[in-house]
């Protein structure tokens, strides 16, 4: 097992750059799969989640380019496939919001079972609760996690515990559904906020979120063309904060 040595007793001073948030930039990725065009996506954080979901994205189709500066430019026009077949979608928890994607995209979605679904601990019912009163049918079996709607048409969805996973996802589906759709008991975190900021920077109409009702118009098209940059993630700068406050140190 992997280790760190750390050597205290010194101040720690100097500048710091926090890395963009993973869990928004996930949801972010995904969601950006549903767009009519390309866009640009700034502070992509270089962690594994992040790379395994642009494999699992390209695998889809969908033509992908970063930089030096941390910039990601995703074209999602190529995808020609709902099906996530990569033997990655296993490894990662964060590679389900691809069937809020696919759903809105396509009214079809079938992925593997998300690495972390353990339907004990973390289950992922909320997500299928959402979809299904949104007008998908959902099956899992074999492993697999399938989803297949007609039409997708506004409903008042109540998450009958807070999470931060349904919220996400059904919050991307509902763009891409006729009228509109109210999401209560809606998880708060900074993430959600930030998902929400990006798919309104695309064309989206969703007010609410950061409070515990969401409410979310559907927009048939998201044009391309856009660029957003990802908040920074605050557990990274909470933790230099809190490394510079106990060494009395001076970090900026």
């Amino acid at each position: 097992m992997a280790s760190y040595l750390v050597r205290g007793g010194n101040r720690l001073t100097g500048d710091v750059t926090i890395s963009g948030s993973k869990n928004a930039a996930l949801g972010i990725i995904a969601a950006a799969t549903m767009l009519d065009g390309p866009c640009k996506i700034e502070n992509i954080p270089d962690v594994a989640d992040i790379n395994v979901l642009l494999e699992i994205i390209k695998a889809l189709g969908a033509e992908i380019r970063r930089d030096s500066e941390g910039s990601l430019y995703i074209d999602p026009q190529p995808i020609h496939t709902f099906v996530a077949e990569h033997e990655r979608v296993r490894s990662i928890r964060g590679s389900y919001y691809l069937l809020g994607a696919m759903l809105g995209r396509f009214g079809d979605a079938s992925i593997l079972m998300p690495g972390g679904c353990n339907f004990g601990t973390r289950p992922i019912d909320q997500h299928m609760k959402g979809f299904e009163a949104l007008g998908a049918h959902a099956t899992i079996e074999h492993g697999r996690i399938s989803l297949h709607a007609d039409t997708l048409k506004g409903e008042n969805i109540f998450l009958d515990v807070v999470s931060v996973g349904a919220t996400i996802n059904i919050m991307i589906a509902a763009t891409k559904a006729e009228g509109t759709t109210v999401i209560e008991n809606a998880a708060k975190e900074p993430h959600i906020v930030d998902v929400a900021n990006f798919l309104n920077t695309m064309g989206a109409n969703i007010r609410g979120a950061g409070t515990d009702v969401i409410r979310i118009t559907g927009t048939p098209v998201l044009p391309a063309g856009c660029s957003y940059a990802v908040i920074p993630d605050q557990i990274e700068a909470g933790t230099y904060m809190i490394a510079a406050a106990i060494t009395r140190g001076d970090v900026t």
